[in-house]
């Protein structure tokens, strides 16, 4: 893990995304980050020793789904899956397919495997999940906070993790999209899908992948802004929890109360022309019950050392 050292930043962004709104002013507590997100190596020694079974491994329950047909409700999990034909960005489903028998173990369904991707991040990860490994592990999932504070590695308001440009220079400084998303995958920073964890630098303060590769659970709910600066210094919040559970309920399915957290960093499949979060500020929400083929986790140490 490495040492966070408590500070004062401006979270959030004005320029980009309305969910990045309004940037203010926040307070954290120092705090320990894992260098890394989780990979597929150590997930697999917490489950060996837990015997823990990820949400994508268990048939889901029909109370919880009203309306599903019964044939739709099984063990699985989103992968991504280039369209051979696009109509427009707007219907994710083009590229997304829920497949029976994807989860941790089989990244991209049946017949797929861990092979050579022990030091990638673990992926397939429900929200439940990424906590009860952390839990195993004697840390917590960050808060959107303290998440993003590590994340700008000391830049303040730079654009991204490592300053102003998105390649300076031409070196690629995270695993992202290039080419038109979703069927042009140039794969020009050496990747099409996740990576080993320390394939890119790490930011000024030493830790990797902060942006892209995959996304990260946040322990905070979802929220539709960020709420404006307090009104006197001394009351700038420290630490703070984001949303409430009932708020964070996608407006879109009222019949199912399924409670979202935030996202943050990115992931391979971000691009110029779509998904253009791979900067700190950048966050998505997704509900607990999901995991998919570029979401994974890293976890963080409170009051104690590493």
């Amino acid at each position: 893990m490495v040492w966070i050292a408590g500070g004062t930043f401006v979270m959030g962004s004005n320029d980009h995304y309305p969910e990045e709104r309004p940037a203010h002013r926040v307070a954290v507590d120092g705090f320990w980050i894992d260098r890394t997100p989780v990979t597929n190596r150590q997930f697999r020694e917490f489950a060996r020793a837990t015997n823990h079974v990820t949400f994508a491994e268990i048939p889901p329950d029909p109370a919880h789904y009203p309306g599903a047909l019964p044939h739709m409700l099984y063990a699985g999990s989103l992968v991504f899956m280039p369209p051979r034909q696009l109509r427009g960005l707007d219907d994710w489903s083009q590229w997304w397919s829920f497949l029976k028998g994807a989860n941790w173990r089989r990244p991209t369904g049946p017949g797929s495997n861990l092979g050579g991707k022990n030091a990638h991040p673990v992926v397939h990860i429900a929200y439940a999940d990424a906590l009860a490994y952390a839990r195993w592990a004697g840390k917590d999932l960050p808060t959107e906070a303290e998440w993003e504070f590590a994340a700008r590695g000391g830049l303040g308001n730079a654009e991204y993790a490592w300053g102003n440009e998105l390649v300076p220079g031409g070196a690629h400084m995270a695993n992202t999209w290039q080419g038109q998303f979703p069927r042009e995958n140039l794969g020009t920073d050496g990747f099409e899908r996740t990576s080993p964890v320390t394939a890119f630098p790490p930011n000024g303060y030493g830790v990797h992948d902060m942006i892209g590769n995959v996304w990260e659970w946040t322990s905070d709910f979802w929220s539709a802004h960020h709420e404006p600066d307090a009104a006197k210094p001394c009351c700038i919040p420290r630490n703070p929890r984001g949303g409430r559970e009932t708020d964070s309920f996608d407006p879109r399915q009222p019949a199912i109360s399924i409670p979202r957290k935030v996202l943050k960093g990115g992931s391979h499949l971000c691009a110029p022309n779509y998904c253009r979060r791979y900067r700190p500020a950048a966050r998505h929400a997704e509900p607990v019950d999901t995991s998919t083929s570029h979401v994974g986790f890293r976890c963080v140490l409170r009051n104690g050392s590493q």
